[in-house]
């Protein structure tokens, strides 16, 4: 009886032991994606721009009012070369005024702050405020849709073609791909993150002064993800009958940023459902590494140049998004220079990089560059270097 217990018992220990082992040899599972009704879908992280999840994300489809993320990315790219500026006055013509679906209903020859228009865009969705603003910034709704097309281009883009800059037209002409959206959407909130200020707003009043008189309007959020999503930041909704419901919608939970579009979903609430379950998901199974790389380098020799050495700095940070299970504190990272380097030198030039592994592999890198200018040495710079050293000799 006593054997028996023994043998039990040194069998369980054994099974134990297997299940341990298995356990730590097996990577974390990882999770599939929700089933959602939407047929387009794509979650996408900002900082790295990797896809966390996606279907059917390439198909070409009518993006209605989520048009007006590029026409966003127009506007804030001319704040920021300083062609225009918030405090400018934009005056809505007979054509502007004429736009049907969702307006903020501007009257023929009314001003507003272009501040003002752009939150008739981002909060309201306002057709007539996107050609208002289209006008003033290219002069016409034509040449400013010929500026968004060349920035999808830039972008690189593939799937992607305006006809007009508020999503209003049923053109098969007009289109654009679950993926493009993302990628547009995270062009906007990373370079120009103060676009949030605009897409967080759930409500606020606005003046129309005209020549009838004064009167308040209420802009009122068309993104109901931001009362039903405690980290959603933005970024736009938008629906035609051709079209149905589409979202792009962006959250940041403990600092990581994810944007989820989703693409002909069949009715209103879906659309909000499905991009909360996306979200969830990303934030389930996503971690983030980041190296600031704020670590002091070697300064860099020079060769041929009227200084020896130049000192050196990082490009930028290294953020690695993670969906594996992969134990972060095993990335590694490789400082890669070369023994000297010849002048002349410009600042910004990359003279090396720093490479990250995991697990033997290579996950990325960041470049190292030449924090200065430095000139190529000349007749003059070499008679000066013997002299100095004449005089300390």
């Amino acid at each position: 009886m006593k054997k028996e217990k023994k043998r039990a018992f040194c069998l369980f220990m054994l099974l134990c032991l297997c299940v341990n082992i298995f356990t730590y040899m097996v990577p974390m599972q990882v999770y599939a994606a929700p089933e959602v009704s939407a047929p387009s879908y794509i979650v996408m992280e900002a900082s790295t721009g990797q896809v966390i999840c996606e279907q059917d994300a390439n198909t070409k489809r009518s993006p209605a009012s989520i048009t007006k993320i590029m026409t966003l990315l127009i506007v804030f790219e001319h704040l920021k070369n300083g062609r225009i500026s918030l405090q400018d006055t934009v005056t809505t013509s007979a054509y502007a005024k004429s736009m049907g679906g969702s307006q903020v209903f501007l009257e023929e020859g009314e001003t507003q702050t272009l501040e003002t228009m752009i939150k008739c865009i981002a909060v309201a969705s306002g057709n007539d405020a996107s050609v208002a603003v289209a006008e003033y910034i290219a002069g016409s709704e034509g040449e400013f849709v010929k500026l968004m097309n060349e920035k999808a281009d830039s972008l690189g883009l593939q799937n992607t073609h305006f006809e007009d800059c508020c999503g209003l037209t049923d053109s098969d002409n007009h289109y654009t791909s679950a993926k493009d959206v993302a990628i547009m959407s995270r062009e906007l909130i990373t370079k120009y993150p103060e676009v949030f200020k605009y897409t967080q707003i759930w409500m606020e009043d606005m003046e129309h002064r005209t020549a009838q008189g004064t009167s308040v309007f209420t802009l009122s959020s068309t993104n109901k993800l931001l009362k039903r999503y405690e980290w959603a930041t933005g970024l736009k909704t938008g629906s035609t009958s051709k079209a149905l419901y589409c979202l792009s919608a962006t959250a940041n939970k403990d600092g990581m940023e994810l944007i989820a579009v989703i693409m002909a979903a069949p009715d209103n609430n879906s659309r909000f459902s499905d991009a909360i379950s996306l979200l969830n998901y990303g934030y389930s199974v996503s971690k983030m590494y980041t190296d600031e790389n704020k670590d002091a380098l070697p300064a860099q020799k020079v060769h041929g140049g009227v200084e020896d050495e130049v000192n050196l700095a990082y490009a930028g940070e290294f953020n690695f998004l993670d969906t594996a299970g992969n134990n972060l504190n095993d990335i590694e990272k490789e400082i890669r220079l070369p023994d000297i380097i010849e002048a002349p030198v410009s600042e910004g030039y990359a003279v090396g990089e720093a490479v990250y592994k995991l697990n033997g592999n290579r996950i990325g890198s960041v470049s190292i560059i030449a924090a200065k200018d430095v000139e190529k040495a000349g007749y003059k710079d070499y008679l000066k270097r013997v002299w100095e050293r004449y005089l300390v000799s």
